[in-house]
Formats: C-alpha cells, structure tokens, sequence
C-alpha cells in the first residue's frame, strides 16, 4: 500500500462532550460550582481535553470536551461579548459555515471558527428557529438571560443525549449521561416498572424513559423552552417531523442518492484531528469507506479503517480487508470479546441502566481499537432504517399484502389457529419456521410488527415478571407506542410504517444509544452520514419499490453503489455484527446460573426467580435457543448489583 498521511480535515466542526447543568426558574440561587464539578466528573469520558463552568442565579452549567476544531478557542461554556447568551453544547453542527455567512450578513461577528459560536448568534437572530437550520447532530443547553430563557433541545434523529430530573423547589437537573445526575442528592434512583417491562420485551428502554422513575429521556426531535419566574412545564415540543407519507413516483433515485450520499460524507469529514471509518462487511459501511477515502485521496490523505469480527462462516474481517485494500486505507483488524458474562458488567457500568443488545460488546471492542489511531470515526449506522434493509421489513410487507387478501375472522381464527398448533422450531432450517409468519399474519398490522421487533414474546415475558412488579405494571403494554406510530403512518404503505416506527424506537432507542455511550466511553467521536436528516427524509419518502424490490432490502442503495463495491458485497446475504451466544451459555450454564441468583436480582423483587431457573435450564439442555433473554437477565442483574451497591458509573479503559 502506498504511503499516505492520517486523514485531517482542514476546517470542521465541533465538540464531542459531555453537558452538565442546574435550572432554579423559582429562585434566585446561584448552583454551586462545586456540585457542577461533580456532575461534570461523571462524563468526563466524553471530554477529556478540558473543561468548563459558568454559575449566575438561576441557572449553571458544565462542560467536559474533547477538541475537534478550533481547539484553542472554542472551550465552553461559551457566551456572547456581553454575556447575556450562554451555550453548553454537545455534538457537531456540519452547516456551520454557510449559517456563519447567513449570520455574517446579518451583522453578526464571530470570534471564533466554532459551530458553537453559531449557536449563539444564530439563536440572537432566529430564536427556537434556529433548529430548523441545523444539520447535525446536537443535544443543546442554552440560556438566554435577557429573556429569562432556557433551550434544551436534541438532534432530529437522537444520536447525542441528554437526561433531566426535577428536584427540589421547583429546579431542575439536565446532564448528557445518567451518572451526572446522580451527583445531586435529590434526584431518586427509584426503579421505573414500566420501563423495566419495556427492556425485557425489546432490549432497550424507548424514550421519554429512563430505567429510574424520576429522570426522563429528551426525545429526539424535541426541544424544552422554559423560563425564569414560572413553574417548570415539562412537556417537550416537537420541532421536527420524520416522512409519513411517500411519493408516488421518483426519477433517477440510484444517482440521486449517489450525490446527496457523498455530500453528506464529505461534509462529515471535516476536522482539525485524524478521522476514520468503520468497517464491516455490509453495504452501509462500506459505502461510506467508498465515498469518503477518494475525498480524502485528493488532498494525499489516507482513510484508516476498523474491524471487529468473529471466527466462522460470518467473520467480516476478511470482506473487510478486501474492501480496505481496494480503497487503499489504512486497514486494522481484531477478533471480537467472547466472554459475554464478563462483559454485561462492562455494559451496565457504560450504559448506567440496562441495555439488551449484546452487539454493544463488539461495538465497543470496534471503539477501542480506533480509538488508538484516531479521535473520530465514521459509521454505516441508518441504511437499513431509511432504506428499508432489515428482514423484519420485509416480513412486514409480505404479511400486510396476505392480511389484504384473507378477511379478519380467517386471519384470527383459522391462520391464528394454525399458528398456535405450529412447533417453535428455533433450531430448523429458516424454511421451518412458520409459526412466526403464520403469527404476524392473523395478527393486526401494529401488534404483528411489534412482535417481530420484541426480544421477549408478551407470553414468556409476562412468565418471568414477579407477582408485584405485573401489579405495578397498572395495565402498561410495551406494544401501544408501535400502535400509535403505526397508525400516524400511511395505511396503504407498509414499508414505510416499520421505517417510521424503528425511526422512532429501534433507531434511537437501541441502535444510537449503543454507538453514543460505547464511543464516548473510549473518548471517541462516531458521526454517521447516513443519518443526516436531509437525506433520511429523501429516502424514507421515496416509493416503496425503490426501497425495497426483488427480495432485496435497500435496493437504491445498492444501485447507487454499483460501481462502486463488489457484486457479491452488494447483493450477498446480510452479515450480523456480533458472536451468537448460544454455545457459550450453554457451556457457562452453571456460572450462569450461579450469577442469575445473586442477591441483587432476587432482592429487587422484578423477576420470578423459579422462572429464571428455568430459562437456564431450558437453554442448557439445548431445547430452546434462550441466549438473547439470558443476555438481558444478565446485564439487568449486573445493573441492579451497581445500583445495591450504590457505584458511579466507570467509563471504559481505552
């Protein structure tokens, strides 16, 4: 391979951090920079370069960083010459440029080189606007003292946090992670029933929850605006909308997506530090490595790139070496984590409340081993969320077209019926196991999505709740948010109601809550170009044929890649990014037993210990594939042993 020089931009965005503050809208007190000092030490993680505090009546706030661009002079809190708008911010805004001109324009004059600086001119010029022109990435604090104005507001997809707890006297607490909020001694870690029933059945707490009955979760899209003198309103406002509705007819959708594609690629490569990629063996990954190491060739860059991959028939780490070579990156490779019971104590430390998917473990080991070469990376993460790429999509669609043809009571009595009389033949070749197809279609639409997209069947779920915690359930159902979104969707578009309901649980939920906390946890930038909201817009309102065709999820993006990628990469059988844990429960059943029945889970009184007993018993003789609920059980267990002993959060060693 050629000699290149690591990939630098020359001019670029932001500050990947972590944000801490106090709100006293009813008292004029000043927070102490001391308890800010605490909260800000809980993600210091996310900013190890510096950081910052700002405390006057009514409101402060925190700031840990780690430097991107303009690294001299782009430290936060930052605020106005005469100090009447005060910004903490996390994330990156990629327009900032052409918002400085519009701005510039207008008057303003920016000091610095720093999206941040952006933030507080443009908020002076456009108010709550201001979100509407933002392309990024973002969780946002920014106080408005003339106004007697707080603006707490999140990215449109959900890819950077930010937490809030009420406290005492009418204030409130706001912090990028959990953990910071727990250096305020008012905030309770009272445990939410609800969002524990919502983890066992999909692997994660969706938003607004938290794992803890008095800390909520900003969703995506959304902002807060409160105010000095009056009564916290916590009711966030949207102030975007993902597509519910496609067009009906597109023109020259492959080489459309191939242009708004490297845009977003190229835009996302700017920084005053080394950047790379994530690597994998799929389409989504690899388009972005396409796009982004001949931008960087042309100024004599060269792309670094990162691999996790297992031993088998699945490993990627060859396809992935194959495609580093044909784009001449600099290309590094390692096998994955295979001690999973090890690890769940490492998840529930980052993560601070349970999270079920047990792809975080080679997500996080991909994070570490960048994190030695670069400060940021890129990554496929959104292709099969705006493009329609998951298996579940397409089940969804099939199903949704036999439901139209079978009337109700045939679907519910005769195709339920043979559903119910089905064997679950976990172990069988793909083509045996109908019970789950045969379930989805006797089904309505939104429960029969649902189902596909549960970790946990609503039937074995409720097997291992306890006696009290189904009483504090109070009728709660895990299944009623993919209703409600289903239903705002189009009726006659059923493609684009999975999109639309993973766009707004699965998405920011699992997927963005993974690559946010494993990659700060190393001190680690992820940007994702397929998410930029531009172009998840596009392709979520484009038909439905153009999505998804021939058997073949994201049929456009493979279009607009050929070319570009291998044939066989494009249109080969799709690669799972993590080990299966079936063998090795099996093999550990008696550890796993033993870690399944420590003090912490039994006491919390959540789970119906001889209904636990049996799961492992059941995957250990090998008659049923129980590997992914052990795996919940497991970090659950390592969260709650945490929260017994009272333990702050421990970022992961790099």
């Amino acid at each position: 391979m050629a000699e290149c020089v690591a990939a630098r931009g020359t001019d670029g965005t932001g500050l990947m951090c972590g944000l801490v503050g106090i709100f006293e809208p009813l008292r004029p007190a000043t927070p102490s920079l001391g308890r800010l000092r605490a909260m800000a030490d809980a993600v210091s993680h996310r900013g190890p370069d510096g950081e910052g505090f700002h405390a006057e009546p009514h409101l402060g706030l925190g700031h840990r960083r780690l430097s991107f661009v303009d690294l001299a002079a782009g430290a936060q809190p930052m605020a106005t010459p005469d100090g009447e708008v005060t910004v903490a911010f996390n994330g990156e805004i990629y327009n900032h440029g052409s918002l400085r001109r519009e701005l510039e324009a207008l008057g303003h004059r920016h000091r610095t080189r720093s999206d941040t600086e952006c933030l507080l001119h443009g908020w002076r010029a456009w108010g709550p606007g201001l979100l509407d022109r933002l392309t990024g990435m973002f969780a946002i604090a920014l106080w408005d003292r003339g106004k007697g104005e707080l603006l707490l507001a999140r990215d449109r997809l959900g890819e950077k946090p930010l937490h809030y707890a009420p406290l005492p006297e009418g204030g409130l607490g706001f912090a990028s992670e959990l953990g910071a909020l727990f250096a305020l001694p008012a905030v309770s870690r009272g445990i939410d029933p609800a969002a524990i029933e919502d983890y066992l059945a999909l692997g994660y707490i969706p938003d607004p929850a938290t794992a803890y009955a008095g800390i909520r979760r900003l969703p995506a899209a959304h902002m807060l605006l409160l105010r000095r003198g009056r009564a916290l309103e916590l009711a966030p406002r949207r102030y975007w909308q993902a597509p519910r509705r496609a067009a009906r007819t597109s023109d020259a959708a492959p080489a459309a997506l191939a242009n708004r594609l490297e845009m977003a690629v190229r835009g996302q490569l700017m920084a005053d530090v080394p950047i790379g990629a994530f690597l994998s063996g799929g389409v989504d990954s690899a388009s972005v490595v396409a796009l982004a190491a001949p931008a960087l060739a042309t100024s004599g860059q060269c792309l670094s790139t990162f691999t996790i991959g297992f031993p088998g028939p699945d490993d990627e780490r060859p396809a992935a070496a194959e495609l580093a070579a044909r784009f001449a990156t600099r290309h590094e490779a390692e096998a994955g984590p295979d001690d999973y019971l090890a690890a769940a104590d490492e998840v529930a430390a980052i993560f601070q409340e349970p999270f079920g998917d047990h792809s975080a473990v080679p997500t996080l080991a991909v994070c570490r081993l960048a994190r030695r070469r670069v400060k940021g990376a890129l990554s496929g993460d959104g292709g099969d969320e705006v493009f329609g790429g998951y298996r579940r999509h397409r089940f969804h669609v099939l199903a949704s077209a036999a439901r139209r043809l079978l009337p109700a009571p045939v679907r519910r009595e005769v195709v339920g019926r043979l559903a119910s009389l089905y064997p679950k033949l976990d172990r069988a070749p793909r083509w045996l196991r109908a019970k789950h197809t045969l379930t989805e279609i006797s089904l309505d639409a939104a429960v029969a999505y649902y189902r596909s997209a549960a970790k946990l069947q609503d039937e074995a779920r409720r097997g291992l709740l306890s006696a009290p915690l189904r009483a504090a359930l109070d009728g709660h159902d895990p299944s009623a948010r993919f209703a409600a979104l289903i239903g705002e969707a189009d009726p006659d578009d059923p493609l684009l109601q999975a999109q639309y309901a993973d766009i707004h649980t699965y998405l920011p939920g699992d997927i963005l809550v993974k690559t946010d906390r494993t990659s700060m946890a190393v001190s680690l930038e992820l940007r994702a170009p397929l998410l930029d909201h531009g172009l998840v817009s596009w392709g979520m309102s484009l038909p439905a044929r153009d999505k998804m065709r021939g058997g073949h999820g994201k049929r456009v993006l493979r279009e607009a890649m050929a070319g570009r990628l291998p044939a066989d990469l494009l249109w080969g059988r799709k690669r799972g990014f993590a080990d299966s844990l079936a063998p090795a429960f099996r093999a550990r059943a008696e550890e796993l037993s033993r870690r399944l029945s420590r003090p912490a889970l039994r006491d919390a009184a959540l789970l119906d210990a001889g209904a636990v007993r049996r799961l492992v018993e059941e995957h250990a003789s090998g008659a049923r594939d129980h590997a992914q609920p052990l795996w919940q059980l497991l970090v659950l267990e390592a969260w709650l042993t945490r929260e017994a002993a009272g333990a702050a959060p421990v970022p992961a060693a790099a």
